[in-house]
């Protein structure tokens, strides 16, 4: 790992003994109202017991899920964004329980206010250790949280209120709110242990070692245009997957692909001039077509190659690259040969024939001299449920790394590790 910005404020260097600590974590992990994969909350244990060993008051927050319209500006509250299932989760796994406030919510426009007063009769219970912290409620509940206007700064001096220091552990968080960002300007502000982990391992990512394999998928082409141009000159291989791929295909081959629109494909075209020089991407040749994006129909669902492709050819979904594809031997050495291994996403559009991304994960397993990070949850959870044994292995192997949130590398790929506002915010307002 590469050292860290020396003005970067740690926590392990502020005093704690007596003082209410507000932690912004990211424990954005509840879907429907059920915890998907607890590994964002495991990796912020270390901040909590460090929290109290030091003889610090934890006040924990985070975001769930999407609760706000974007036409109406309504934010939607309820079971499904609750922060109650992780208060659970911790639960049954520290001895101390956190507890919730009770805060007035409005059908409409979510919790309009936070007033400190409120909160002192539970801060008074968190100082005697009556309780073992405060969790607030969804921070996407608060009316200034995402509103980027007055009350978002009256949100950031009202969480201010309620602490006397604030630290950053939510690494996937990376959009400037007022719970990861205007905060920071509001009291003395600390990076997470967490936090510094991640920004660490980011150097392996934006100064890596070569060869170095990235591979780059996502829904959108338009999201991810900036971070995939910079990476592209970083990398000496480069494989494409999901609507990412779909769109490079649709403009490098002029045919029509289900899914993608043609302004992706657009976008896509001054990347196939540019690989036309350069020849860094890497074509697996064979892919799953499928005409339905909703069941998987063995009758219908077929491979088809890139070789035996013309233009003007309409095509159904492509859902995911086929497990031939990798007995390519260009494909082949690339992955083997590789010592730094960059996967930002995963490679099939669905779950639904999950047989390539599956070979794919195992192809990287089979090179153990590589450094192979990983970004974002999703890609966790499609590794942990497609190859269970390799998952095991990897979370005990130090050559493999799990980011928690591919945006926010993908955001750090793009302007720089301490460009991410959230991160720049710690800098800025270091005492």
């Amino acid at each position: 790992m590469s050292s860290l910005d020396p003005k970067l404020p740690l926590i392990q260097n502020a005093g704690l003994e007596g003082k209410v600590v507000l932690a912004r974590v990211d424990h954005n992990v509840v879907e429907k109202g059920v915890i998907k994969d607890a590994f964002r909350i495991d990796s912020t244990f270390g901040l909590i017991h460090y929290i109290a060993s030091k003889g610090g008051f934890p006040i924990l927050m985070t975001h769930v899920g999407r609760t706000r319209d974007k036409k109406t500006g309504h934010i939607k509250t309820g079971p499904g964004t609750s922060v109650a299932p992780v208060v659970l989760y911790l639960e049954r796994k520290l001895s101390g329980g956190f507890v919730v406030p009770e805060l007035p919510v409005d059908p409409e426009l979510g919790i309009v206010s936070l007033d400190p007063k409120s909160l002192a009769p539970l801060v008074g219970k968190l100082k005697a250790r009556e309780i073992g912290g405060i969790y607030l409620p969804n921070t996407r509940w608060f009316a200034g949280e995402e509103s980027k206007d007055e009350k978002t700064s009256a949100l950031a001096e009202s969480l201010a209120g309620i602490a006397d220091l604030y630290v950053n552990d939510a690494f996937g968080s990376w959009q400037p709110h007022a719970s990861t960002f205007d905060v920071a300007a509001k009291l003395p502000p600390y990076a997470g242990f967490l936090m510094q982990k991640e920004l660490s391992h980011l150097e392996l990512v934006l100064h890596p070692e070569p060869p170095f394999l990235a591979v780059v998928a996502g829904a959108k082409y338009d999201t991810k245009i900036g971070p995939l141009l910079k990476i592209y000159e970083k990398t000496d291989h480069l494989l494409l997957g999901g609507v990412i791929y779909n769109a490079f295909l649709s403009a490098k081959y002029g045919v029509k692909i289900k899914g993608v629109d043609e302004e992706d494909v657009k976008l896509a075209r001054d990347l196939v001039e540019k690989d036309k020089t350069a020849g860094k991407i890497l074509e697996p040749g064979a892919l799953v077509e499928s005409p339905s994006i909703e069941t998987r129909d063995p009758a219908r669902g077929r491979v088809v190659k890139t070789k035996d492709f013309k233009e003007g050819m309409e095509f159904g979904y492509f859902l995911d690259v086929a497990p031939e594809s990798f007995d390519c031997p260009k494909i082949s050495a690339a992955i083997g040969g590789a010592k730094t291994v960059f996967v930002n996403a995963v490679m099939g559009l669905a779950s639904l024939y999950p047989e390539g991304s599956a070979r794919f994960y195992s192809e990287v397993g089979k090179n153990k001299g590589a450094r192979k990070l990983f970004g974002g949850g999703d890609t966790l959870q499609e590794l942990k449920e497609l190859t269970p044994g390799l998952y095991m292995e990897a979370m005990d192997d130090e050559s493999y790394y799990f980011f928690t949130g591919g945006g926010a590398v993908l955001t750090a790929i793009e302007s720089g590790a301490y460009g991410i506002k959230p991160v720049k915010a710690l800098l800025d307002n270091a005492k």
